[in-house]
């Protein structure tokens, strides 16, 4: 096969895997969410965790696959990609579209526990830097602690949804509940949305180090353009809808709270299974995500919301950054 073909035939792999995966995670998201209900679980803790682990099982997947295979470019690429695909990106977008709002819950409990993520990935990966080593890593007790932080993030969830039911309740304006039968169907399409993840993340990690291998560029460029961009895909589509829907501060939650979920899972998960290894080219992305991170915190503290001057700055870090990652 010719160089030409090889790159095609790569590039075909990775668009593939790609589709598959955000198809599966839509499939599994709805089953499991289905049959929780049939089970009477609280949509509460539906939306706290099937959806929330659910929308976030693309990234997961190739992060996953790839530490296993040994590809740590991608493993970190991919989550520090998607960080920021989804600040500059997406907000960036959106802002555009239209004004963004933001609650203040968002901006006083989401948004700083975001913050916070960001610089403790920042302080584990920067100490071997610091000490002027060449690789740095991510161990197994840096993902427990990453989990740990985002177990404590699901509880305050979980706590501050409650007093807004408890509150409800006492204003009358409790919804019913809703509860459905199990369904074979449901159970037969959730395991179908297991396996097409998993074998959606296989054919990404494949595809983009075939492809990296025969455009003679590092794995991490692959994973910071092409793989970020495809994960963060059903975040892009929710926030655009959910922009033009006037439902601007569920475009914030979904990008913020995909983010959180990307550091502390996704990163905490990859890591308890196997350490990460990263050189100083991963490091300063990480710093890139941090800074890009707390200028889009300081753009929403004034006037609490991103209009579209404030979404074409954003719009054009963006572009920057990936003509950056492209000629470095």
């Amino acid at each position: 096969m010719t160089r030409g073909g090889v790159k095609m035939l790569n590039f075909l792999i990775l668009v593939v895997g790609l589709v598959l995966l955000v198809k599966c995670a839509d499939v599994f998201v709805e089953s499991s969410s289905k049959i929780a209900r049939a089970f009477g679980i609280p949509a509460l803790v539906i939306g706290l965790t099937i959806v929330a682990f659910g929308t976030s099982a693309p990234e997961a997947a190739v992060s996953l696959t790839a530490a296993i295979r040994g590809s740590n470019e991608i493993s970190v690429g991919n989550v520090v990609g998607s960080n920021i695909c989804n600040s500059l990106l997406i907000l960036g977008l959106c802002g555009v579209f239209a004004t963004l709002q933001t609650k203040e819950e968002v901006r006083k409990r989401d948004f700083p526990y975001y913050l916070l993520s960001a610089v403790v990935l920042l302080i584990i990966t920067g100490d071997y830097f610091i000490k002027h080593e060449t690789i740095g890593w991510i161990t197994r007790a840096n993902g427990l602690v990453l989990l740990c932080f985002l177990a404590v993030y699901v509880y305050s969830l979980i706590a501050g949804v409650k007093r807004e039911k408890k509150e409800q309740e006492k204003n009358g304006k409790d919804e019913n509940k809703v509860k459905e039968k199990i369904n074979w169907k449901d159970i037969l399409l959730l395991f179908v949305g297991i396996a097409g993840i998993v074998g959606g993340g296989q054919l990404v990690v494949n595809g983009a180090s075939g492809l990296a291998r025969a455009l003679g560029v590092g794995e991490n460029v692959i994973a910071l353009t092409i793989i970020a961009i495809g994960t963060s895909l059903p975040e892009l589509v929710t926030s655009v809808i959910a922009t033009r829907k006037g439902e601007t501060d569920l475009a914030i939650g979904n990008v913020i709270g995909s983010n959180i979920f990307n550091i502390l899972y996704i990163t905490g998960l990859t890591a308890s299974v196997k350490p990460i290894s990263l050189d100083m080219t991963a490091f300063m992305d990480i710093i890139f995500m941090t800074i890009s991170s707390t200028l889009v915190f300081i753009m929403l503290q004034k006037n609490r919301r991103i209009g579209r001057m404030k979404g074409m700055c954003m719009l054009a870090m963006y572009l920057l950054y990936m003509s950056y990652i492209l000629v470095r």
